[in-house]
């Protein structure tokens, strides 16, 4: 049997065609729902010759659920906003914006996170720049973060709130207070790693062990070169293909970087403003070269470090802080049969299980005393643009840190170095 809906309203004909009508004004007849009022408009045909008529309408079963569904849910809940650095317009730090952003509730499979540490990687400049597109404009950058969990989606499990995880790579968006994220894209922290040096390493860490382990499995009795030694990466890197058993040449810019590097782990450090470093490492190496290059340097660097490179060595382009390295003929490498690949870490993370790895191996290299980690810089996130101008300008030496104005007010008063 189809049940109705019945009831009656007034209208006069003189004012406006469509009428809100509150609904429903008493409870259903049949169904027994007390839900709160609910604006409907119904169109009242415009040749209705009556004056303050009494119309009855009928609703069937589906149209009565549908209302009934509609006014028995919950009024949606008032946006949450949140700071954030955006990008409107491709060009130099002065395109990054301090502005206030919506947030919403995770949804299946997501969680939101309060961030208590951005990391800052060249990767954030190449997109600023264009030299990597963004997918949507503006955009907010950032690709690596540490933080507390604030809210989990529905009938997830595996993450609760108040948990403390780290996260890097897709998708971009950590110059901000507050994030959405994919629950299989974090991993939980360990209780003695702090936030910011968590949010300092994570990506960083996890392309160093990309390069050392996957790219080129470095071992004992190999010799590596490392560009850009002092960085955030190449510190990581000096360190680890050290405890590998490597013999390890670092380039850097400066008497103090070259002393960084040394302690870094670094046997030969070359000042490649005051001498040719392809010159040095062929001197170094006898004339062998060496089994593989680690080049984040890009145009600058790219034809030298070919050139350093022995029969069957390894070139391991992840970076291009000079700008792009001229084309390459495919034949240019045929003479030494050399091996080129120009790796990312989104490519070797791709799996739940890939991404778990690379980080154990972090963590434990850091646990273990493998890994010191330098946070030598750390800013407010509200200046953004000045840590990048800082970063390309090549003022800073290892890991710089974005951290929420908040939080940063607790923070100015501990070191400016955090060493572990």
């Amino acid at each position: 049997m189809r049940s109705h809906l019945f009831f009656s309203i007034s209208i006069d004909p003189s004012r406006p065609s469509k009428i809100p009508i509150s609904y429903p004004p008493s409870p259903f007849v049949s169904g027994h729902h007390r839900g709160n009022s609910s604006n409907l408009q119904l169109q009242i045909p415009s040749n209705t010759h009556t004056k303050n008529h009494s119309f009855h309408f009928i609703l069937p079963r589906l149209t009565v659920k549908a209302i009934a569904r509609a006014i028995s849910a919950p009024a949606p809940e008032a946006a949450t906003m949140v700071k954030a650095i955006r990008v409107h317009e491709l060009g130099g730090p002065e395109v990054l914006k301090w502005e206030d952003v919506e947030i919403g509730e995770p949804k299946e499979g997501e969680i939101r996170v309060k961030n208590k540490a951005i990391g800052l990687n060249f990767i954030d400049v190449y997109f600023r720049k264009g030299v990597y597109k963004a997918s949507t404009m503006p955009f907010t950058p950032g690709v690596e973060a540490a933080g507390v969990v604030t809210a989990v989606g529905p009938g997830l499990t595996g993450r609760k709130v108040g948990d403390v995880v780290a996260y890097a790579g897709n998708p971009m968006g950590s110059y901000a207070e507050e994030q959405i994220l994919s629950a299989d894209r974090v991993v939980p922290l360990p209780p003695s790693l702090d936030p910011i040096v968590a949010a300092s390493v994570i990506l960083k860490g996890m392309t160093a062990h990309m390069l050392v382990r996957r790219c080129f499995k470095v071992e004992p009795g190999h010799t590596v070169l490392v560009h850009a030694a002092a960085g955030g990466v190449g510190s990581l890197l000096c360190q680890w293909a050290n405890a590998l058993g490597a013999t390890v040449i670092g380039t850097v810019s400066t008497t103090e970087k070259a002393a960084q590097a040394k302690e870094d782990g670094c046997h030969h450090v070359i000042m490649y403003k005051e001498e040719d470093f392809v010159s040095r490492v062929n001197e170094i190496t006898s004339g062998k070269g060496v089994d593989v290059v680690y080049d984040s340097v890009g145009k600058d660097t790219f034809q030298g470090s070919l050139d350093c490179l022995k029969p069957r060595g390894y070139m391991v382009s992840f970076g291009q802080s000079s700008g792009m390295p001229d084309p390459l003929p495919l034949t240019a490498l045929a003479a030494k049969s050399l091996f080129l690949t120009r790796a990312s870490m989104f490519s070797y993370t791709t799996t739940r299980d890939e991404l778990l790895e690379a980080a154990g191996e972090v963590f434990s290299n850091i646990g273990s005393g493998v890994l010191r980690i330098r946070v030598n810089h750390k800013y407010p996130l509200s200046q953004a643009a000045q840590a990048h101008e800082d970063l390309e300008s090549r003022k800073t030496s290892g890991s710089v840190v974005l951290i929420p104005d908040g939080i940063f007010e607790q923070e100015i008063s501990a070191p400016d170095n955090v060493f572990i």
